[in-house]
């Protein structure tokens, strides 16, 4: 017998099930891809575009190559592209974003939630906590029991678009009982250690 005729359906259906709506019928709409605004404020300056404030260098990212990847402590790493979130549960809400000291910004949020992703990669016993790296080599670590909670996501929409590549674009993490600092932007992994 061939390896194939074993493993051919098995691989499909993890294949669909990792990459994939599990209905099989999602088809996002296009994604309108967001462009730098004229002027672009310095560290901690309000955005007018946005009434948002900047922190972190952004990053112009292809969201056609892009991919977050899930690693470390996982039984099932993932490599999700920006497709495979949009069509994942989808959580939205309006939250304070709180850099201690600098600003509050309130904007409405949506996105997948964090614990859908860490569910989806399977979390190993021993994992105690998560590290967020973003493309500007910014990262931020998280205990897992304070990830875990129902109210994080991974925004990929800011105010009904796509969230603006000043804070964050193709995606960010959202983290609204913690500090401004873990709300890690222009998201590449998510490790589990």
């Amino acid at each position: 017998m061939n390896r194939k005729a074993i493993f051919g359906p098995v691989l499909v259906l993890f294949l669909l099930a990792a990459c994939a709506p599990f209905n099989g019928e999602c088809s996002p709409r296009p994604v309108v891809v967001p462009t730098l605004p004229a002027i672009i404020p310095g560290y901690t300056e309000l955005d007018t575009t946005t009434g948002l404030h900047i922190t972190g260098t952004y990053q112009e990212i292809n969201v056609e190559t892009w991919r977050l990847r899930v690693t470390g402590k996982v039984n099932n790493p993932l490599e999700l592209t920006y497709d495979d979130l949009r069509c994942m549960p989808r959580i939205e809400s309006k939250e304070t974003i709180i850099c201690r000291g600098n600003f509050e910004d309130s904007a409405t949020w949506a996105g997948v939630p964090l614990v859908h992703i860490l569910e989806l990669a399977g979390i190993q016993e021993d994992a105690t906590q998560i590290k967020l790296s973003g493309a500007d080599g910014y990262s931020s670590t998280v205990l897992l029991k304070d990830a875990l909670s129902e109210i994080n996501f991974l925004a990929y929409e800011w105010q009904g678009q796509s969230v603006p590549i000043l804070h964050g674009f193709p995606l960010r993490a959202a983290f609204p009982a913690l500090p401004g600092y873990t709300w890690v932007k222009w998201l590449l992994e998510i490790e589990v250690k």
